[in-house]
Order: C-alpha cells, then structure tokens, then sequence
C-alpha cells in the first residue's frame, strides 16, 4: 500500500513542476517538457495560456504560420524594445497610482497632464490634431473620456493596470519576433504569428509598420509606428445571444455592434496611455474599449457584460463621453 506520505511527496512535486530553466530552454509540467520560443512545440503544451511560472514570469501560447505552437516569453517591463510598460503618472494621478483607477473628484480639479494644460491635449487630440483621425472625437474632451473609461472598468470591477496588461501581452509578441528578424519587412508586416490562446479563447492577431511616426497628445515622449489588429470570432451560443438579446437594433447597427464588441485596432501607444492615464483613446477609430479588452481576451463572458451594463451594452459601446 502507497504511504500518505508517499502520496504527499508526489503531489509536492506536481506542484513544484511548472518550472522554466533560461540554460536549457525548457519548461517542464509534470515531466512533460516543452520549448520555450523562439524553439516551438508540435503539439498544444497542456498549460493554460496566459500563465506564469514559479518565477513570476508570464507566457502566452501562440500558433505559428507553419502551426506550430510557441510558448512566448510576455512579462510585463520597462525594458522591452517596443516600449516602457510599468510607468504610471504619478504627478497627475497619485490615486491612479494606488488603487488603479482614477478618483473623479481629483479628475474634476485636474488643469494639466505632464505639464501640458488639458484644453491643449483636447485640441490636440481632436479629428485634424496631430492625426486625421483623432485621439477622441469631436464631441469629447480629455477628461471626460477619461471619466468615462474609468466608470466602465470600475463598473467591470477591474483597474487600468490590468486592462492594459493583455495589450502589452501582445505587443511584446510582436517584440520577440521583432529581436529574432521575424518581421516580414518586405512588406512591413508582423506574419509569424496567426492567433495566440488567452483565456481558452482563439485571439487573431494582424500588425504592421509605418515608415512614418505617431506623436502623442501629451508632453510624454511616446511615439507610434505600429498599428495593431486584435479581434475574436463569436461562437454560436454567442451569436445567438445576441440575436436574441439586440434583434431591436437595425441590421447595420448590429453589425456595427459586433465589430465594436469583437474588434480592437490600436498601435503601440494605447496600452501605454490605458497604464499611465487610464485613456483608452475616445470613440475614433483607434479606440481599445474596456468593454471590448474584456470580451476579446476572455475576461468577462457576453451574458455578464450585458448584465454588467444592465442589457444595455451596445448603447455603452457607441456612447461619446462627453460632458
């Protein structure tokens, strides 16, 4: 007869197992060992995805153009190529600091972010600024979407940080393949990559470069040269919750609702602002809804945001934050 002590033995080593060694290049989950990117896996490692060893190290699994599967390296830092991930605003938003959401009283008194008064970032940002497309649309002003997005991720019971975490996720993806000359330069595309699993969901991914450069609204030396494609596909418990939940909504508005829910275009900048401002950018077409982060990367379930948003969730999606 098997000790209980034997037993315990075994189970301590289970749990011990999950484990990365950078000399070899391996992770090892009960005894089943698997390679760490840029070497890939035939087949599915059995690990959940994202996940994080024992070292506090956090990994995605994404499937190649060749389909394999990679096990990629994501942690979170200020020292990743693509840009800076742990900085926060300290001067304007010591709340945003602590608890990870902004007080609205403190937004209420704010003049100036990084020294740059906000009617000058409002005009900045706006259709025409410093892009075609705006930072915010024409009807917003910066602190009222601000405002806006913060009642969303609190009304979500999630903080900024941790919205932008899943972007960052990605963009340090994109920055792997990026140091390995894995970036279709030909044709200024990042093409390894076909989705990635988060949250037991398939996420696509699509990105490329510009030979020109974004210039931030802000006084904060953030630029842009990448633009981003993040997207998942309905499954039809899905689809037909929706039909059955929104079938008052026009034909056009529904598909309208669907891609805003499903879909998220950004570049290299809007994790960034979502980690030091808790600015998710206004209702243009660059926009990373809190909404949208939480369905897309398995977050929150469709049923749950509708009854978050008290079954009004494509009125929250489409709604300017204005004042």
């Amino acid at each position: 007869m098997i000790s209980i002590k034997y037993i315990l033995i075994i189970i301590l080593a289970i749990l011990l197992s999950l484990e990365s060694s950078s000399q070899s290049n391996i992770i090892q989950v009960d005894t089943i060992p698997y390679k760490l990117y840029p070497e890939v896996n035939d087949i599915i490692p059995d690990l959940p995805s994202p996940f994080i060893n024992r070292e506090g190290n956090e990994f995605v699994i994404a499937v190649t153009k060749e389909e394999k599967y990679a096990i990629i390296s994501v942690t979170l830092n200020n020292d990743r190529g693509i840009c800076p991930q742990l900085v926060v605003d300290t001067a304007d938003f010591p709340m945003l600091v602590k608890t990870g959401l902004h007080s609205e009283d403190a937004l209420n008194q704010v003049e100036t972010i990084t020294g740059r008064p906000i009617e000058r970032i409002t005009e900045l940002g706006h259709p025409n600024g410093l892009s075609h497309s705006g930072f915010m649309a024409e009807d917003e002003r910066i602190i009222s979407v601000i405002k806006g997005d913060n009642r969303i991720v609190s009304q979500l019971g999630s903080t900024h940080p941790q919205m932008a975490k899943p972007l960052f996720h990605v963009l340090n993806m994109m920055d792997a393949d990026l140091s390995l000359n894995r970036w279709n330069m030909a044709i200024h595309q990042w093409d390894n990559i076909r989705y990635f699993f988060y949250n037991d969901h398939k996420v696509f991914v699509e990105a490329g470069d510009t030979k020109g450069g974004q210039k931030s609204i802000f006084d904060d030396n953030i630029e842009g040269a990448f633009h981003v494609k993040i997207w998942r596909e309905f499954d039809a418990k899905e689809e037909q919750f929706l039909k059955e939940n929104y079938s008052h909504i026009s034909h056009e508005e529904f598909d309208e609702f669907k891609i805003l829910l499903s879909f998220i275009n950004m570049g290299e900048m809007e994790p960034q602002y979502i980690m030091r401002y808790g600015f998710y950018e206004g209702h243009t077409f660059w926009r990373a809804d809190p909404i949208a982060i939480s369905f897309i990367f398995g977050i929150i379930t469709l049923d749950e945001l509708n009854r978050i948003f008290d079954k009004k969730l494509h009125e929250t999606l489409t709604l300017h934050h204005t004042e």
